[in-house]
């Protein structure tokens, strides 16, 4: 006997792709029909703030994972199946909710920041922003439960309008922004609600005295792999695991589908990590001279630097440098020089496929065999061992 086979389930998505977090929850979303769902998916290139798109209204459909909000909410009723909601801006009855667990993402950038030595803090994002506002709050628990301060600016919104509109005066408000920038008092972790945001803090930061990561750390939320690297200087931020957000969308609209019934409490995927970039690589610390020594280090030390040449950028004697140096942080100025070059090495090993003639002189080294040499005594195995264990992890 012939096995029938059923036709396929029409699922419509409401998603944008034009940004990572939406192309991610597509992903996922994707993954599950190609695996464990028999669905044909209708979808189009949009916006985050679209509206319900003609064909959308007009197509048969048996199910829906939309991005929902006031203005899409009745035209997605009046389709009459099932609907899983992955933006989670507020409660719509009837509606299940999967949405990124904001209170990790939080915790993530302050564990990262104070990780860092960084004991201020700071908050910068957008006005009745829904993600923006849930991860203040949870952000400003953490600050004041662990007995520290923490600054805050949203660029000024209206209440109920579209996310785009929310997030367009990040680049009008850039007076009253570098204003604030400016009042935070060295060294300050900064959070920002995402990379969007993130990338317009960096750019006013260009025109202002106070450099970042010494003198403000800075880490997003959303890993962007376009924005991030593209920000001066690359953007730290905390990865969510939007995908997993669009495979569970899918798993419990597929339960709908079959007769279950909606989950009436919104369910939280945990992010994944935290991305480091050099919008974060510092170690905090009071004294201002040793944090623009820092910098001078990380700047010149793969141009062949030595303990001199940072001595020369600041008004100390060496003496006085290196004292100051190891009461901050605990080692000396040629230890700092080493660190600086071996993690340029490490990003040559992990992220190319040079050769050690190759990357000696990127790093400050006259040749291979001398990088060889530091590397090992640094850190404990040769540069190809430690080329072949990252591949192998990856």
């Amino acid at each position: 006997m012939t096995a029938v086979t059923e036709n396929p389930r029409r699922v419509a998505l409401l998603v944008e792709s034009s940004r990572k977090y939406g192309r991610e929850i597509l992903r996922g979303i994707a993954f599950y029909a190609r695996t464990r769902g028999n669905w044909s998916l209708l979808h189009n290139e949009m916006t985050i703030d679209v509206q319900l798109p003609k064909w959308m209204q007009e197509s048969s459909v048996d199910g829906v994972i939309a991005r929902v909000d006031r203005r899409t909410i009745e035209s997605l009723r009046k389709l009459g199946v099932p609907c899983v909601d992955v933006r989670c801006s507020e409660v719509f009855t009837g509606i299940p909710q999967v949405e990124t667990d904001d209170q990790m993402v939080a915790r993530l950038a302050f564990e990262h920041l104070h990780d860092r030595g960084f004991r201020r803090f700071a908050y910068c994002g957008f006005q009745f922003a829904h993600y923006s506002e849930t991860r203040l709050r949870f952000f400003r628990d953490l600050v004041v439960s662990a007995g520290y301060t923490l600054s805050v600016y949203e660029s000024p919104g209206k209440r109920d309008a579209p996310l785009s509109n929310l997030e367009e005066p990040g680049v009008a408000d850039s007076g009253a922004m570098s204003d604030w920038l400016e009042s935070l008092t060295p060294p300050t972790g900064l959070f920002v609600c995402n990379d969007i945001r993130g990338q317009q803090v960096l750019n006013i930061f260009r025109s202002l005295d106070l450099k970042v990561p010494d003198d403000v750390g800075v880490i997003g939320v959303d890993d962007d792999d376009t924005i991030c690297p593209l920000s001066d200087p690359p953007l730290s931020s905390v990865c969510p695991d939007a995908e997993q957000v669009g495979y569970r969308a899918a798993q419990i609209l597929n339960a709908m589908m079959n007769g279950r019934p909606a989950a009436k409490d919104a369910e939280y995927v945990k992010p994944r990590s935290v991305a480091q970039r050099l919008s974060t690589q510092v170690i905090a610390v009071e004294d201002r001279v040793v944090a623009r020594a820092c910098r001078f280090i990380r700047e010149h030390a793969c141009r062949g630097i030595d303990v001199n040449d940072v001595v020369e950028s600041t008004s100390l004697s060496r003496r006085q440098l290196e004292r100051r140096f190891r009461a901050e942080l605990g080692h000396t100025l040629h230890k700092e020089i080493t660190a600086a070059q071996l993690s340029r090495v490490k990003q040559l090993l992990t992220e190319t496929k040079m050769t050690l003639e190759a990357i000696a002189p990127l790093a400050g080294y006259g040749h291979k065999e001398q990088l060889i040499a530091v590397f090992k005594r640094e850190i404990g195995e040769t540069p190809g061992a430690y080329r072949r264990n990252v591949t192998s992890i990856d």
